[in-house]
Protein backbone atom coordinates (compact mmCIF):
# COMPACT_ATOMS: atom_id res chain seq x y z
CA UNK A 1 0.00 0.00 0.00
CA UNK A 2 1.36 3.45 -1.03
CA UNK A 3 1.01 6.27 1.26
CA UNK A 4 1.52 9.79 0.87
CA UNK A 5 1.23 12.49 3.55
CA UNK A 6 0.11 16.12 2.77
CA UNK A 7 0.78 19.29 5.04
CA UNK A 8 -2.00 21.54 4.09
CA UNK A 9 -0.78 23.83 6.91
CA UNK A 10 1.00 26.83 4.86
CA UNK A 11 -2.09 27.18 2.49
CA UNK A 12 -5.40 26.59 5.34
CA UNK A 13 -5.49 24.29 8.37
CA UNK A 14 -8.85 21.87 7.49
CA UNK A 15 -11.85 21.90 9.46
CA UNK A 16 -13.09 18.49 11.05
CA UNK A 17 -16.04 19.24 8.60
CA UNK A 18 -13.88 20.16 5.53
CA UNK A 19 -12.36 16.70 6.24
CA UNK A 20 -15.25 15.22 6.68
CA UNK A 21 -16.82 16.67 3.08
CA UNK A 22 -12.99 15.86 1.83
CA UNK A 23 -13.76 12.14 2.41
CA UNK A 24 -17.45 12.29 1.45
CA UNK A 25 -16.50 13.81 -2.40
CA UNK A 26 -13.66 11.22 -2.56
CA UNK A 27 -15.55 7.67 -1.78
CA UNK A 28 -12.77 5.81 -3.87
CA UNK A 29 -9.95 7.44 -1.80
CA UNK A 30 -8.90 6.11 1.63
CA UNK A 31 -8.32 9.50 3.52
CA UNK A 32 -6.67 9.39 7.34
CA UNK A 33 -5.64 12.73 9.42
CA UNK A 34 -2.94 12.72 11.69
CA UNK A 35 -3.18 15.07 15.26
CA UNK A 36 -0.25 17.69 13.32
CA UNK A 37 -2.95 18.32 10.70
CA UNK A 38 -1.34 16.27 7.69
CA UNK A 39 -3.67 14.71 5.23
CA UNK A 40 -2.65 11.28 4.94
CA UNK A 41 -3.90 9.41 1.45
CA UNK A 42 -3.81 5.71 1.18
CA UNK A 43 -4.21 3.28 -1.82
CA UNK A 44 -6.95 0.39 -1.32
CA UNK A 45 -5.27 -2.78 -0.44
CA UNK A 46 -4.20 -6.00 -2.48
CA UNK A 47 -6.34 -8.55 -2.58
CA UNK A 48 -4.94 -11.08 -0.25
CA UNK A 49 -5.17 -8.10 2.23
CA UNK A 50 -8.43 -7.55 1.58
CA UNK A 51 -9.99 -10.94 2.03
CA UNK A 52 -8.40 -11.49 5.33
CA UNK A 53 -9.33 -8.49 6.73
CA UNK A 54 -13.44 -9.18 5.41
CA UNK A 55 -12.46 -12.24 7.34
CA UNK A 56 -11.09 -10.40 10.35
CA UNK A 57 -14.26 -8.70 10.66
CA UNK A 58 -17.10 -11.79 9.95
CA UNK A 59 -15.23 -13.15 12.66
CA UNK A 60 -15.54 -10.20 15.14
CA UNK A 61 -19.05 -9.69 14.04
CA UNK A 62 -20.19 -13.51 14.68
CA UNK A 63 -18.65 -12.93 18.46
CA UNK A 64 -20.26 -9.80 19.03
CA UNK A 65 -23.96 -10.94 17.80
CA UNK A 66 -23.63 -13.48 20.60
CA UNK A 67 -22.32 -11.27 23.04
CA UNK A 68 -24.14 -8.17 22.46
CA UNK A 69 -21.98 -5.87 24.21
CA UNK A 70 -20.47 -3.28 21.69
CA UNK A 71 -20.18 -2.29 17.83
CA UNK A 72 -17.49 -3.67 15.02
CA UNK A 73 -16.27 -1.60 12.74
CA UNK A 74 -14.04 -2.17 9.47
CA UNK A 75 -11.51 -0.44 8.00
CA UNK A 76 -14.22 2.26 6.28
CA UNK A 77 -14.64 3.74 9.56
CA UNK A 78 -13.17 6.78 10.62
CA UNK A 79 -12.97 8.03 14.54
CA UNK A 80 -11.94 11.31 15.30
CA UNK A 81 -9.14 10.67 18.11
CA UNK A 82 -9.17 12.81 20.96
CA UNK A 83 -5.81 13.72 20.46
CA UNK A 84 -7.66 15.49 17.27
CA UNK A 85 -6.69 12.89 14.95
CA UNK A 86 -8.97 11.06 12.49
CA UNK A 87 -8.19 7.46 12.18
CA UNK A 88 -9.38 3.85 10.73
CA UNK A 89 -8.31 0.81 12.01
CA UNK A 90 -8.70 -2.21 9.91
CA UNK A 91 -10.92 -3.84 12.89
CA UNK A 92 -12.17 -2.14 15.81
CA UNK A 93 -14.86 -2.33 18.48
CA UNK A 94 -16.32 0.01 21.10
CA UNK A 95 -18.66 -1.31 24.20
CA UNK A 96 -22.83 -0.26 23.48
CA UNK A 97 -22.12 1.81 26.79
CA UNK A 98 -19.70 3.73 25.30
CA UNK A 99 -21.43 3.53 21.87
CA UNK A 100 -24.65 4.70 23.61
CA UNK A 101 -23.14 8.40 24.96
CA UNK A 102 -22.74 9.67 21.03
CA UNK A 103 -25.25 11.23 19.93
CA UNK A 104 -26.88 10.30 16.36
CA UNK A 105 -25.26 13.05 14.19
CA UNK A 106 -21.78 12.21 16.14
CA UNK A 107 -22.27 8.57 15.38
CA UNK A 108 -23.23 9.46 11.28
CA UNK A 109 -19.96 11.54 10.50
CA UNK A 110 -16.88 10.26 11.88
CA UNK A 111 -17.36 9.39 15.48
CA UNK A 112 -15.55 11.62 18.24
CA UNK A 113 -14.39 8.27 20.26
CA UNK A 114 -11.02 6.46 20.52
CA UNK A 115 -11.97 2.54 20.33
CA UNK A 116 -12.00 0.14 22.79
CA UNK A 117 -10.24 -2.15 20.46
CA UNK A 118 -8.05 -1.86 17.35
CA UNK A 119 -6.52 -4.30 14.99
CA UNK A 120 -4.27 -3.53 12.38
CA UNK A 121 -3.17 -6.19 9.74
CA UNK A 122 0.17 -5.06 8.19
CA UNK A 123 -0.02 -5.18 4.24
CA UNK A 124 2.85 -6.59 2.80
CA UNK A 125 3.76 -2.57 1.36
CA UNK A 126 3.04 -1.16 4.60
CA UNK A 127 6.06 0.47 6.81
CA UNK A 128 6.15 -1.86 10.20
CA UNK A 129 7.17 1.14 12.35
CA UNK A 130 4.18 3.20 10.73
CA UNK A 131 1.86 0.88 12.24
CA UNK A 132 3.35 0.36 15.33
CA UNK A 133 3.86 4.45 15.85
CA UNK A 134 -0.68 4.05 15.04
CA UNK A 135 -1.00 1.84 17.81
CA UNK A 136 0.96 3.48 19.81
CA UNK A 137 -1.28 6.65 19.00
CA UNK A 138 -4.88 4.85 19.41
CA UNK A 139 -3.54 3.50 22.77
CA UNK A 140 -2.53 7.08 24.02
CA UNK A 141 -6.03 7.95 23.20
CA UNK A 142 -7.95 5.45 25.17
CA UNK A 143 -7.64 2.17 23.37
CA UNK A 144 -7.27 -0.75 25.96
CA UNK A 145 -6.63 -3.59 24.07
CA UNK A 146 -4.44 -3.19 20.15
CA UNK A 147 -3.15 -6.02 17.97
CA UNK A 148 -0.38 -5.75 15.11
CA UNK A 149 -1.01 -8.97 13.40
CA UNK A 150 2.10 -9.34 10.74
CA UNK A 151 1.62 -12.02 8.32
CA UNK A 152 4.69 -12.10 6.32
CA UNK A 153 6.39 -12.85 9.88
CA UNK A 154 3.97 -14.35 12.10
CA UNK A 155 4.55 -12.24 14.82
CA UNK A 156 1.50 -10.60 16.54
CA UNK A 157 2.09 -7.69 18.77
CA UNK A 158 0.05 -6.75 21.31
CA UNK A 159 -0.87 -3.87 22.65
CA UNK A 160 -2.57 -2.99 26.29
CA UNK A 161 -3.31 0.11 28.93
CA UNK A 162 -0.41 0.54 30.74
CA UNK A 163 1.45 -2.17 29.93
CA UNK A 164 4.75 -2.84 28.16
CA UNK A 165 3.73 -4.55 24.09
CA UNK A 166 3.91 -7.83 24.31
CA UNK A 167 5.12 -10.17 21.16
CA UNK A 168 3.85 -13.67 19.78
CA UNK A 169 5.86 -15.92 17.42
CA UNK A 170 3.11 -17.45 15.36
CA UNK A 171 0.47 -18.31 17.56
CA UNK A 172 -2.55 -19.94 16.85
CA UNK A 173 -5.42 -18.18 18.55
CA UNK A 174 -5.58 -14.74 20.32
CA UNK A 175 -7.53 -14.30 22.78
CA UNK A 176 -9.67 -10.77 23.80
CA UNK A 177 -9.26 -10.61 27.26
CA UNK A 178 -11.50 -8.56 29.16
CA UNK A 179 -12.03 -6.31 26.84
CA UNK A 180 -13.82 -8.97 24.29
CA UNK A 181 -14.63 -11.07 26.79
CA UNK A 182 -15.04 -15.04 25.55
CA UNK A 183 -13.45 -13.76 22.44
CA UNK A 184 -11.00 -16.79 20.55
CA UNK A 185 -9.38 -15.60 17.37
CA UNK A 186 -8.25 -18.54 15.15
CA UNK A 187 -5.02 -17.20 12.96
CA UNK A 188 -5.64 -20.09 10.49
CA UNK A 189 -8.02 -17.09 8.50
CA UNK A 190 -5.25 -14.72 8.77
CA UNK A 191 -1.99 -17.48 8.36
Amino acid sequence: MITYTLNLEPICQMTDEQFYQLCRRNPDINFERNAKGELIIMSPTGGETGNRNAELVVEFGIWNRQKKLGKVFDSNTCFKLPNGANRSPDVSWISLDRWNQLTLEQREKFPPIAPDFVLELLSPSDNLKDIQTKIEEYMSNGVKLGWLINRKTRLIEIYRQGKDKEILTNPEFLLGEEVLPELVLDLKIVW
